[in-house]
């Protein structure tokens, strides 16, 4: 009889053990859980994004263009400017100056971002793959783009790597938590 008790003991420290192992800490408060307009206030481009530049009055130079894999924007007269990890407010500001320093007479221009890369999500969901993103996306949102979860997904955890980072962050699953462009979204199972 002492045995049985034993034998669950050493179960549930096995199990216990396993769910844990490399997981790390799970964080339920910062950045991404903020409100989703202070997230796409202060996006920066990367690879992937299509801006929209407008130069007015010149039909010619105005143009949707893609952040290439060097993390430049190429653009009609003035060449490449840098777009990685800068925002668009500051890439019209640089197109600007260029096109006024010899080629247009005191130039207008104005950027959006048309197309913003996408976000990848992975494991328990029950359509895996790339979706485009959009403004305010948060991870439940992400999750029913997936066509939600499988039986067996752990609905509380979920794992998040940010574009360019090597290590997943681990976050309490809640309807505030926000998703970034070229994030990757990585549902875990769920051991009961």
């Amino acid at each position: 009889m002492l045995l049985r008790p034993a034998f669950l003991l050493l179960l549930t420290l096995l199990f216990s053990a396993c769910a844990e192992k490399g997981q790390g800490p799970v964080i339920s408060s910062g950045e991404r859980y903020a409100s989703a307009a202070s997230a796409v206030s202060d996006y920066r481009l990367g690879v992937g994004d299509r801006v929209r530049v407008t130069v007015f009055n010149e039909p010619s130079l105005t143009g949707e263009f893609w952040v290439n894999p060097d993390g430049m924007i190429s653009l009609p007269l003035i060449g490449n400017v840098p777009a990685r990890d800068r925002p668009v407010a500051e890439i019209a500001r640089d197109a600007q100056a260029r096109f006024g320093d010899g080629y247009l007479r005191d130039p207008r221009v104005a950027a959006e971002v048309v197309v913003f890369r996408p976000f990848y999500i992975l494991g328990e969901v029950d359509a895996p793959g790339q979706y485009p993103y959009v403004n305010g996306l948060t991870a439940m949102n992400a999750v029913a783009l997936a066509k939600g979860f499988t039986p067996r997904a752990n609905r509380d955890v979920i794992r998040i790597r940010r574009q360019g980072e090597t290590d997943e962050v681990n976050y309490r699953l809640t309807p505030e938590l926000i998703v970034y462009p070229g994030d990757t979204v990585r549902i875990g199972e769920r051991f009961f």
